[in-house]
């Protein structure tokens, strides 16, 4: 089969692919332990930047809790947590800056996010929409990131609706990142009442309920995470479908 493993037409390897895909995984294996090697690793994005209500308490603490815990209990996964409120709002993404240049808070994040083998993206809903925060963090990294790997949707409220809307509008989001999201989403209406400040079920006869809930999408989100992981020991998906250097131009078609 020709470009497997960064081959290019010839049978030669591509240099681009070559160096990207080394860059990459030098930087994931100096910043893994040998003992979490095998394991999958699950970068959970916390959207929420509020540190006060009303309404009261602040929910994003519980939520973000309780999805780490759930994704734990799986047993072969390692999650890093990233928080909106460690960034600004956007300015310059990180892949507009000269590699020499990029800041460091950037560079950490970078580094965290490319590492990762598949994502929990948690939002509350602001206004019918995902919050800011959340977006926030996706519009300052590119494709080459996020792409080929899996994601999941966890919303909440403080209503009835569980931010549904905000989920629905992350879809077409995370899609175009390249990071498509499972089937199953989470949904947490009246999250206050459901989480303690531990993010643990305050009605213990609910608890394997959420259990079974919060399972059922990551376990679509593990399934698809080791997938993509082992294929791409396989071939480089990059080779065919590489990420955007320059312009948008470059998706449009012959035709164009």
């Amino acid at each position: 089969r020709q470009r497997v493993l960064g081959l290019a037409e010839n049978g030669g390897p591509s240099k681009t692919s070559r160096y990207a895909s080394l860059a990459t995984a030098w930087l994931c294996w100096s910043s893994r332990s040998t003992s979490t090697d095998a394991a999958l690793q699950v970068a959970v994005l916390s959207g929420s930047t509020r540190t006060d209500g009303p309404p009261r308490p602040i929910l994003a603490p519980r939520v973000g809790s309780f999805v780490k815990d759930a994704l734990v209990k799986r047993g072969n996964i390692v999650v890093t947590h990233i928080e909106a409120s460690s960034l600004t709002l956007l300015e310059k993404p990180e892949f507009a800056f000269a590699k020499s240049g990029v800041p460091a808070h950037l560079k950490k994040m970078h580094a965290d996010l490319s590492c990762a083998d598949a994502f929990v993206v948690i939002t509350p809903e602001y206004n019918h929409a995902p919050c800011p925060g959340v977006v926030n963090i996706l519009n300052h990294f590119g494709s080459s990131v996020f792409g080929f790997k899996p994601s999941a949707i966890v919303s909440y409220s403080a209503g009835q609706w569980g931010g549904t809307r905000a989920a629905h509008g992350l879809r077409p989001i995370l899609s175009e990142l390249g990071c498509l999201p499972v089937s199953a989403m989470i949904h947490i209406p009246h999250a206050g009442q459901v989480f303690d400040e531990n993010g643990d079920v305050l009605d213990i006869t609910e608890q394997e309920k959420w259990d079974r809930y919060a399972q059922r999408c990551f376990s679509q989100l593990e399934w698809w995470g080791e997938a993509t992981k082992q294929h791409k020991q396989i071939v480089d998906p990059t080779v065919e479908s590489p990420a955007f250097q320059s312009t948008p131009s470059e998706r449009n078609s012959p035709a164009s």
